[in-house]
């Protein structure tokens, strides 16, 4: 089921007041908004979309087998570049950036922010399908600059069926199957990256690849290797 209202605040925030309020939210369920005007990235940066981009929740119910709740940002991932494939003349373009960003031509295409509450993970994506809003410090793209985009909620569907399939692979392949095709997608090893730490710490080196827990893994310049856990990640 997917439930479009015209304009909210946050479909994140909305949905965590559902939850906190007892009201059941089933997986599979969406709600999509045609616009967004209080929405929200990692670190608390703003992130306001406009009318023709495609910005919608959903929700994952942890079971006792799931892998890491933290991984749900590669399924989520992986859901939007397997939405998107279909869609682009050059898919060779588009690349998965750790920890949950979607980049087209090097610049940010879609942008993801998973909030746990108690046993389930709101999962809220934001697609550049019309228009590319401004975001300080990053290059962002739409589609629509690249190839016709389609309507929301067309997108919306096949988004939808996407993380469907995603979701049902994660929990029963594991998170193994999940990191190597998040890596096949991914950024290219080598490719020098620049990592603002929790702690405000800022690192740099060559992406390494991701480890058996799916932490991004950093070749520092005098050879070893680091793990990152948590940060934000940007090319150098």
């Amino acid at each position: 089921m997917i439930e479009t209202v015209a304009e909210t605040g946050s479909t994140n925030a909305d949905l965590l007041i559902r939850l906190a309020s007892g009201e059941r939210v089933a997986e599979g369920d969406w709600l999509v908004a045609e616009r967004q005007n209080a929405g929200r990235g990692r670190q608390g940066r703003e992130w306001f979309d406009g009318h023709g981009n495609f910005m919608g929740s959903t929700v994952v119910a942890l079971g006792p087998n799931d892998p890491p709740a933290y991984t749900l940002a590669l399924v989520a991932g992986l859901a939007v570049y397997e939405a998107l494939v279909p869609l682009l003349p050059d898919p060779s373009a588009l690349v998965l950036k750790w920890p949950n960003d979607v980049l087209l031509q090097h610049a940010k295409l879609c942008g993801m922010l998973l909030e746990r509450q108690d046993t389930t993970v709101v999962v809220g994506i934001g697609v550049n399908l019309a228009v590319a809003p401004s975001v300080e410090g990053r290059d962002t793209i739409a589609l629509g600059q690249v190839t016709p985009a389609p309507a929301p909620s067309d997108f919306g569907k096949a988004l939808a069926l996407s993380f469907a399939t995603e979701i049902e692979r994660w929990r029963t392949f594991g998170l193994e199957t999940v990191i190597r095709r998040w890596s096949a997608a991914g950024t290219p090893k080598g490719t020098r990256l620049k990592v603002h730490e929790p702690d405000g710490r800022l690192v740099e080196g060559d992406y390494s690849g991701l480890d058996a827990l799916g932490n991004l893994e950093l070749r520092l310049d005098d050879g070893s290797i680091r793990a990152i856990h948590a940060g934000d990640v940007t090319l150098a």
